[in-house]
């Protein structure tokens, strides 16, 4: 490794230091190996409640009863398949998944409480 230290991949700034084997930026609390340092920006790797490794147009089932606020509340049950769903970087606190549930619309779930089929 160089004497000088890569900028901050998450936000660009020049201010990086040393933790151990990471990199930290202390603008934006950013964490990186020092050994992965590219340009391009490092996609979240999203896994259901199993640790199967979810991409878009999956098919995944929910694995526990969740309530559904909102104007039309109501419950989406055990068992439900959910078709061709979407991940997503900026969904609302930690949901990441968004999908169109059968009888209740278009929504976002949380990786983990779904399960990935075959």
């Amino acid at each position: 490794m160089s004497d000088e230290l890569p900028p901050c991949p998450q936000c660009g700034e020049p201010y990086a230091y040393e933790n151990g084997a990471l990199l930290v930026c202390p603008m934006c609390g950013h964490e990186w190996s020092a050994e992965v340092v590219d340009d391009a920006p490092q996609t979240p790797v999203i896994r259901d409640a199993v640790g199967n490794v979810l991409a878009d147009d999956d098919t995944v089932t929910v694995v526990k009863d969740l309530k559904v606020s909102g104007a039309g509340g109501g419950v989406i049950k055990v068992g439900t398949k959910v078709r061709g769903i979407r991940l997503i970087a900026d969904g609302v606190g930690d949901h990441d998944i968004d999908a169109t549930v059968p009888g209740l619309g278009r929504m976002q779930l949380k990786s983990s409480v779904v399960k990935k089929v075959g």
